[in-house]
């Protein structure tokens, strides 16, 4: 690349100006390529210690959103599952304060690395109740987003059993046991069904052109 603009430099004739022109513009691409890698690995050098927090609080983020609602909407709440399921004024009253706190509770532990793996286990469970309290088991799209949390809770238990081995929560590293990667395959596969309930089934421009757009993400 260099050789081929000193010749040109010497003696016009011998190389056209165009191809000098073609070699000065890749080397400046080059250089800018090696630029933003560089500005990249800085950035993660900066950032890697925080990153699996960042990765981790995306991962529970619903059940926290969803423990504080508790709190704020805890008559709604209490008034829905007593109407519904006819349980009295005690039942479901246990109901939205085992929900509160066993969500919130978990989402500390988790992101304090504490008993990670009984936080999950939890976690699970509170899944379960709410998807029969709630009657999401009849409703696909709510099934799927359940099932998508799921998803993110496997990816948590996933990465707590090998502390230390993977940067980011849920991202694979070699010499791992095939537990954890069957555990991170299903954490993943359960996740994209939070992206298939965007789908929409209609021939409408708009909605044929997010369809394309999530399929090409999925």
């Amino acid at each position: 690349m260099c050789s081929l603009i000193e010749v040109y430099a010497h003696d016009h004739k011998a190389v056209p100006f165009s191809s000098v022109i073609i070699a000065l513009k890749y080397r400046h691409v080059q250089n800018d390529i090696a630029y933003l890698l560089f500005v990249f690995a800085k950035f993660l050098r900066v950032t890697k210690q925080y990153l699996p927090h960042v990765a981790r609080l995306c991962l529970i983020s619903t059940f926290l959103e969803d423990g504080i609602r508790m709190w704020f909407q805890w008559s709604e709440q209490k008034e829905y599952i007593e109407t519904t399921w006819g349980c009295g004024f005690f039942l479901a009253t246990l109901f939205v304060l085992i929900n509160l706190l066993g969500q919130l509770g978990g989402c500390i532990l988790i992101l304090s690395r504490n008993f990670v793996q009984y936080a999950c286990f939890g976690l699970f469970g509170l899944i379960a109740l709410q998807t029969v309290a709630y009657s999401i088991l009849w409703d696909p799209k709510f099934l799927m987003r359940n099932l998508a949390l799921g998803g993110g809770l496997l990816l948590l238990l996933a990465e707590s059993r090998s502390e230390g081995r993977s940067m980011f929560a849920g991202v694979p590293t070699m010499r791992e046991s095939s537990p954890k990667q069957y555990m991170q395959l299903g954490g993943r596969v359960l996740l994209v069904l939070m992206f298939m309930t965007l789908l929409h089934f209609d021939t409408s421009f708009l909605s044929v052109s997010l369809n394309v757009n999530i399929g090409s993400c999925l």
